[in-house]
């Protein structure tokens, strides 16, 4: 369903005054990096009233006679903190972007060091399963839905009303401005893309160079949403088996991913599904989708394929299967949980059970190994009864008067839909140039030279790659890690001990 086009809001029509500069010192975990913060408003439309800080970290540039100015950055999520980015992975991004620039990276609000949404842990526990099989349960959910909100509103302030995307654009120019750019150059990733759209919307004539990596659609409601992202995740799936198919260093090559998963599927159902680690508590159909799902994001084939065998034989797992999350703990224990960033960004109100399963019905028939995209069916439901009108509902992108932007995709994306970089870029018109991953996974940023090369160059000479632009397809191979790719946030459980990707 899509929503009326509300009008964007125009950015301010004089240039506010500069933000004082921040006061950077060694970062605690990281005393190779600095730290700071810079304090905003709540509410912008008073910039006089209360405020918060938003927790910043920096990278300086290695060359400093070659540098050009700052390089901001967004892992994605919502929930990605840029802060863990910069101190965590010295190695991102490349060699050249950081010589060439200082890289900044920082906890949208409502995230991490910056005033993070809290939440009842025991409120957040039923939110493990949230697939309701009638009208009773579906219910259950809506109501849930309720009291998680007002939970979450109560214990985090008055920022909870004021943690949209438009209000993190506006933030993302003070510390633009803070960091003494004129323009903006920036790099996001999954969510973090929403950003620099929004960016190019509300401030074109501040855009440098913003690379955009697996894109956001926010023209989609929920239908369209939920079957975009069905498909994306039953096209990784087939890559997956394909793979398997031609290649003998996958564990299930003799026989074949599909009936292997066929079985492991039913047996979940049924609540037969044991996880060796846990035996006391079956791995759910969700937890199977989700686990598959996350190892698509690389991806790691090799891991997945190991991991169903040892299922479907009962022998020993090669390394622990995600545990539940989050819930439980103390009374009164609360977590923290940025999800209503994404229910004041999109309307996904779902007033009756009819609705809601006929959307589940269209996601199964477009996904019939993985039966929807696992993401959205985990989270949106936090969103179920948002009151409305919400503030940066649905709408169209339009962009007057920016310099160009590099949407960058994987034409197997498994969770932000390559379509979705497709129907960005359409929107965008002449404002944007494709650059397309003719293989797997999550963002293209590190899979190749031809990727990381091509999205470099535009971030340090605004050089676009011809229209048409795509890169060759790299076998996926176990050695590819993350200090490779950009980390990213996943909201799935995620395995323990190894990095989060989102």
């Amino acid at each position: 369903m899509l929503l009326p086009s509300v009008p964007a809001t125009a950015a301010p029509a004089a240039t506010p005054p500069r933000p004082p500069a921040v006061s950077w010192s060694p970062c605690e975990q990281n005393p190779a990096a600095e730290c700071g913060t810079l304090s905003v408003p709540i509410d912008w439309s008073r910039p006089g009233g209360p405020s918060i800080d938003l927790a910043l970290a920096r990278r300086k540039a290695t060359d400093p006679a070659a540098r050009i100015g700052s390089l901001l950055i967004n892992p994605g999520g919502p929930g990605g903190s840029g802060v863990d980015l910069v101190t965590n992975v010295p190695g991102w991004p490349s060699a050249e972007l950081q010589r060439r620039f200082d890289i900044v990276g920082f906890d949208p609000r409502g995230v991490g060091r910056s005033h993070p949404i809290v939440c009842s842990a025991d409120l957040l526990s039923p939110m493990q399963y949230p697939i309701a099989e009638n009208a009773a349960q579906f219910a259950e959910l809506r109501a849930l839905s309720t009291r998680l909100r007002a939970d979450c509103r109560a214990r985090t302030g008055p920022l909870f009303d004021h943690v949209n995307t438009r209000n993190v654009v506006r933030d993302l120019d003070a510390i633009r401005a803070a960091v003494g750019d004129d323009k903006l150059t920036y790099y996001g990733i999954s969510y973090g893309t929403l950003i620099g759209q929004q960016y190019a919307e509300m401030f074109p004539h501040r855009v440098r160079a913003l690379a955009l990596d697996g894109n956001m659609d926010h023209s989609l409601g929920i239908g369209e949403f939920y079957e975009t992202t069905a498909a994306a995740a039953q096209d990784a799936f087939e890559a997956f088996a394909s793979w398997c198919e031609r290649s003998d260093r996958c564990a299930l090559h003799d026989e074949g991913v599909r009936p292997v998963w066929t079985r492991l599927l039913a047996r979940a159902d049924r609540g037969e599904l044991i996880d060796p680690d846990q035996p006391a508590v079956p791995v759910t159909s969700l937890e199977l989708i989700s686990l598959a799902h996350l190892l698509f994001y690389l991806p790691e084939w090799d891991l997945l394929a190991v991991i169903m065998a040892a299922l479907d034989t009962g022998a020993p797992l090669p390394l622990p299967l995600p545990t539940r999350v989050p819930g439980g703990g103390a009374p009164g224990a609360v977590a923290n949980f940025p999800i209503p960033i994404l229910c004041q960004d999109f309307d996904f109100n779902v007033s009756s059970f009819k609705e809601y399963n006929a959307i589940l019905r269209r996601s199964a028939k477009l996904a019939p190994d993985m039966r929807y995209g696992p993401v959205n069916v985990r989270v949106t439901p936090v969103c179920f009864a948002q009151p409305t009108p919400i503030p940066n509902p649905q709408e169209r992108l339009r962009v007057r008067g920016s310099a160009p932007l590099l949407l960058g995709s994987s034409l197997h994306e498994p969770t932000s839909p390559y379509q979705w970089t497709l129907g960005a870029a359409r929107q965008l018109g002449k404002y944007a140039r494709v650059l397309t991953y003719e293989g797997w996974g999550h963002g293209i940023y590190g899979w190749s030279d031809c990727t990381t090369g091509t999205i470099d160059r535009y971030l340090i000479s605004r050089a676009l790659p011809p229209p048409g632009a795509r890169c060759p397809a790299v076998e996926p191979f176990p050695a590819l890690t993350a200090d490779r790719r950009t980390p990213r946030l996943a909201p799935t459980p995620v395995l323990p001990g190894r990095p989060s990707l989102f």
